[in-house]
């Protein structure tokens, strides 16, 4: 059986934690910023936990050698 590819998009925005979470960017960060408080823009650089679990699998599927970090 042949290896199977890896979504390289869904690799760069994803991470998984050294206990499992599956961890995402978050949206609105690339243009539009310059209205926004200085707050808000250094909100935009923290990553957050996956919730749902449907997600959770579809990310897992295009994902298939995502190892827990250490």
């Amino acid at each position: 059986m042949p290896k199977m590819k890896t979504h390289k998009s869904t690799s760069k925005r994803f991470k998984l934690t050294g206990s499992g979470k599956l961890m995402r960017t978050k949206i609105g960060k690339s243009h539009l910023r310059r209205k926004k408080s200085k707050r808000v823009k250094n909100l935009f650089g923290e990553m957050i936990e996956v919730q749902s679990s449907g997600a959770k699998k579809r990310v897992q599927k295009l994902l298939p050698y995502a190892k827990k970090g250490k």
